[in-house]
């Protein structure tokens, strides 16, 4: 890892930023200010080095102005897996231009990304309003994850690029969020085969970071192989009880 999390988080505890203009405090519009807070702090650890992830596709397509169309640009990445992970559609990426520049997508698969040594530290920040019990939230799909994991294993890319989880735990204070706390966690050094699966919410995976184990201590092709396995069992259940629901009890009537 690039970044110093203890560090980060003595920075961040006790800090504050305004209650949103909309008064909702409830997931985007509570969490991207305490998000663009964490950018600004990890920016000033590693300045160069630190990207909103639209920022480094910008920053590589700039650096490259003679690479056009969406294999070409394609080709810049060092590594399929972060190619996947990172990269927008056919159709955005032929339309780049320096003046059409990439612009910020809720969901981007890292809210921050720290380049360093060709090795990508993908950062999710999460927020959690501790005055109010909650469920866990929408972490990554276990589909995307379970192409992540095979693409890894053929192209046996296991030292390239980490996903880690940044929690802030705050409270409202008068017109202000207040950070009270704050929770890492690798998604790589979590039991993969405990992860929860979330059939019914667009196939998330679901856990406060606060909560998330790091207990796992084998290699990286360990893990993908471990996670879909447990994705694959999840999924033929899944696939089954599908079935015994939604189709057997109504098969006798098409025959």
């Amino acid at each position: 890892m690039n970044i110093n999390y203890n560090k980060l988080s003595k920075c961040v505890k006790g800090t504050s930023v305004p209650k949103p203009l909309s008064g909702t405090l409830s997931g985007h519009a509570a969490g991207e200010p305490f998000d663009k807070h964490v950018y600004n702090e990890i920016k000033k650890q590693l300045p160069k080095n630190t990207f909103r992830q639209y920022e480094y596709l910008n920053d590589l397509f700039n650096k490259n102005p003679t690479i056009i169309g969406f294999e070409a640009r394609q080709a810049l990445f060092n590594s399929p897996t972060v190619l996947f992970l990172l990269s927008r559609g056919k159709n955005a990426t032929d339309k780049w231009s320096i003046e059409n520049p990439f612009e910020e997508k809720q969901n981007d698969t890292a809210d921050i990304l720290v380049v360093k040594n060709e090795f990508y530290e993908i950062i999710d920040i999460k927020t959690r309003n501790i005055s109010k019990s909650s469920q866990p939230p929408n972490i990554i799909s276990a589909f995307k994850l379970a192409q992540v994991c095979a693409k890894m294993l053929d192209n046996k890319e296991f030292n390239t690029f980490t996903i880690n989880y940044f929690e802030i735990d705050w409270q409202l204070v008068k017109e202000k969020l207040v950070c009270n706390d704050t929770h890492f966690a690798c998604l790589f050094k979590a039991q993969p085969n405990n992860l929860y699966i979330n059939w019914a919410a667009a196939m998330q995976i679901q856990f406060h970071v606060q909560d998330l184990d790091q207990t796992f201590k084998g290699t990286l092709e360990h893990w993908a192989k471990i996670y879909l396995k447990h994705f694959v069992t999840q999924a033929k259940k899944r696939a089954d009880d599908m079935i015994t629901k939604f189709v057997k009890p109504f098969e006798k009537y098409i025959k």
